[in-house]
């Protein structure tokens, strides 16, 4: 299979292509900038901006295949910023796809897409986007997930997928920034003890990936449609972080700050970085407080039916690898 992963130096996005890489496949990768990981694995690697169609369509010339898991993350930035990368970016993608003959289009979303500052307890692909987005990043990826799942025809097959928080070694975000608050003193636990969350080991969210791949084609179940993807094993957010923390060798972390108390503090920080211009990332927000309050985990049976999605490593077997991975100086 030759194949094309955009966002090939992200921490989801290199874990497809060292996959592919290592069962044979030919792998590409599109990103701004060049990565010596990809070197070392002989991955052909194309640079360039998503906002701009040419280079998009040099890169997925000649693919079979493509992973499109690079995006602009975050709770705080410019309106105009997230949209140029994950609409515009997405969408030339898309004409470059139908330009250059491409088959298949694997599009990494968000569960966020669908998250109105309420619980989501076991909801499934049914529920709606809500009709007002509390983030730019929410709001843009699912405009960027309209426009990929109404592009799937009988030239170009499209599917959606919707993990929650990718976890793992060599994790560049979620775990390095916990495990740095939690050196520092600074981190709390937010809201309610019992609400629980699902995550995805990494190695899973790669294996749904590939199988989505797989079984794409137009016409067949995955094709214009959206699935949740997780490990299946929904927890109370602390043990979650405390996993994490107990992995990097430090003491659980105990205190609890009210919902109420950090809602109001993410609403001084948002005031005060707007009124500063401050483009760096709150320490809290409005929409990290309503997260971090309210429960998420999700019906995965679409995916194991469609896709033969299974989790294969388990929470408490990816905690180990972990523990195991910062032991001898991973991050």
């Amino acid at each position: 299979m030759k194949a094309l992963v955009t966002g090939g130096g992200g921490f989801l996005g290199g874990a497809i292509a060292r996959r592919l890489a290592e069962r044979g496949d030919a792998v590409r990768t599109f990103s701004r900038s060049a990565y010596p990981q990809l070197d070392a694995l002989k991955i052909e690697q194309a640079r360039g901006d998503l906002a701009e169609l040419s280079a998009v369509r040099r890169a997925v010339a000649g693919r079979d295949v493509v992973f499109h898991t690079a995006a602009k993350v975050g709770i705080w930035g410019k309106a105009a910023d997230f949209e140029r990368a994950n609409i515009l970016g997405t969408q030339n993608l898309i004409e470059a796809c139908r330009l250059e003959k491409v088959r298949k289009l694997v599009f990494t979303s968000s569960p966020s897409v669908t998250f109105a500052g309420r619980d989501q307890e076991g909801v499934d692909e049914s529920a709606p986007y809500p009709s007002r987005f509390l983030a730019h990043y929410p709001r843009t990826k699912a405009e960027a997930e309209r426009r990929v799942l109404a592009a799937s025809g009988a030239e170009l097959a499209t599917v959606s997928l919707r993990p929650h928080l990718i976890w793992g070694p060599g994790d560049t975000h979620l775990v390095p920034s916990i495990l740095a608050r939690a050196k520092a003193g600074s981190l709390r636990l937010v809201g309610r003890r019992g609400a629980r969350v699902d995550t995805i080991y990494i190695d899973n969210a790669v294996d749904a990936h590939l199988l989505a791949a797989e079984r794409l084609a137009p016409g067949a179940p995955p094709a214009s449609k959206a699935y949740f993807v997780s490990n299946g094993e929904p927890i109370p957010m602390a043990d979650f972080i405390n996993g994490i923390v107990k992995a990097g060798g430090l003491p659980p972390v105990t205190r609890y700050l009210p919902a109420s108390v950090a809602y109001m503090a993410g609403a001084i920080f948002e005031l005060i970085y707007i009124l500063l211009g401050h483009e760096d990332e709150p320490r809290m927000t409005r929409f990290l407080a309503r997260q971090l309050d309210t429960a998420h985990w999700f019906n995965i049976g679409a995916a194991r039916r469609d896709l033969g999605y299974e989790p294969k490593v388990a929470l408490s077997e990816g905690f180990l690898r972990l523990t195991e991975h910062l032991q001898k100086g991973g991050r």
